[in-house]
């Protein structure tokens, strides 16, 4: 693939920072925006910015029609059954917790377990943290491999008929690890179990079909794939959605209210209370046109290249610790021995190279690891192997600048 014709697509690329060329390396905690995604929320703030739903003058009819086109945009992008199975949050985190809060609380009872694992974001964590406390329910977790994996034999020791949900990461944001939702989502079905997937680092890099993968719900984020922040996407099965109470209440969501009860509207809008991310969900259509365009199957074959490529590099770096599978997705966490990651991701920064730094929402993961925090690079379709190269030579001056020999 031609990644300089699509880098012309990214004008916040063609830049300096300190003095130097901008190399962005920070995609898993949010890509870069391509103009074609500001243009569409340029245009809908210039040219029919209004209210959806409801309103029938001109502006809020099209203005309606362009977020709900969206959304069944957004259900072939994923391969949902329905129309109605997208539910429009603020991002993967209200998902997740709109699916513990209301989905948890229906279905979860004192002595039932709450599967998850050392590797999930807190997002994936904390709601489900929170559940258990709120029933009575336990956690448990799926030990993890040395190199970050999960066994399938893991999977069907931990769970068990006592299981309720299974709340696991598709991609891990520290680890790379991409796991086996499929097989993952079919032993929670034998165990008449449930299954909530943290799909924030896969949509943006793999092809997802949640139909083929049998998952209850999965959740996901448009500042992760091209798109602007504040959105985010739920997918959940029908039969799930109509169970579920709302756990917002006002605006659209309100079917009839009386004095002292009301009623709600039909899934998904009863899940969507107040003026919804209507710009953004516009920006999150012209994202999912750009990716289509792109090619996931290309995106996914070209980050392959570019992490062997800069783990060959880095490997060559003596006093560097690399966490992870070798087989994994766009990203590479590591440490160097005796620089912690904040002062190595300082002077990186110096040399114009952004990457990210600290413990990644995943403190757990961390002392499982052993590390109170780490650097990570991560890479998407905009990425070069001479931009990994600025970045194997900064690693290099940080060594030196900690006084280390080469």
């Amino acid at each position: 693939m031609d990644i300089f014709e699509y880098r012309k697509d990214f004008p916040i690329l063609d830049q300096e920072v300190n003095g130097n060329p901008l190399v962005y390396f920070d995609t898993s905690a949010t890509s870069q925006t391509p103009v074609q995604v500001i243009q569409a929320m340029s245009e809908y703030y210039e040219g029919y910015n209004s209210n959806v739903h409801r309103g029938v003058h001109t502006l809020g009819t099209k203005a309606t029609e362009a977020y709900e086109a969206t959304r069944m945009k957004t259900r072939q992008f994923i391969n949902a059954k329905r129309f109605g199975e997208i539910v429009f949050t603020r991002g993967t985190t209200a998902a997740i917790n709109l699916v513990a809060r209301s989905f948890g609380d229906m279905m979860v009872e004192s002595g039932d377990e709450i599967i998850v694992t050392e590797m999930e974001h807190h997002a994936n964590l904390v709601p489900w943290q929170e559940l258990a406390k709120r029933t009575g329910a336990k956690l448990v977790f799926i030990p993890l491999e040395d190199d970050g994996t999960i066994k399938i034999d893991s999977v069907k020791n931990v769970v068990t008929d006592k299981t309720k949900i299974v709340a696991i990461t598709h991609v891990s944001n520290v680890l790379g690890t991409i796991n086996d939702i499929k097989e993952i989502a079919r032993i929670a079905h034998e165990n008449d179990a449930y299954i909530v997937v943290d799909g924030a680092q896969a949509v943006p890099h793999l092809a997802v079909d949640v139909q083929d993968l049998n998952v209850d719900f999965y959740a996901f984020s448009a500042h992760k794939m091209l798109g602007p922040t504040g959105i985010g996407v739920l997918y959940g099965k029908m039969e799930h959605l109509k169970k579920m109470e709302p756990v917002e209440y006002g605006g659209d969501m309100i079917d009839f209210v009386e004095k002292e009860t009301s009623t709600w509207t039909e899934v998904p809008v009863k899940f969507e209370a107040g003026t919804p991310m209507i710009a953004e969900a516009i920006g999150l259509s012209a994202a999912i046109d750009y990716i289509t365009e792109v090619g996931l199957e290309n995106i996914s074959a070209y980050e392959d290249k570019l992490t062997k490529y800069a783990m060959e590099k880095m490997r060559n770096i003596e006093g560097i610790e690399i966490y992870g599978p070798e087989t994994r997705a766009g990203l590479v966490t590591f440490n160097l021995d005796g620089v912690h990651p904040h002062d190595l991701s300082t002077v990186l920064d110096s040399d114009g190279i952004a990457v990210r730094a600290g413990h990644h929402c995943a403190q757990p993961l961390m002392r499982l690891l052993g590390v109170s925090s780490t650097a990570r690079a991560s890479f998407y379709f905009y990425n070069s192997t001479e931009e990994i190269d600025r970045f194997i030579e900064g690693l290099k001056r940080a060594k030196e600048f900690f006084n280390y020999e080469l």
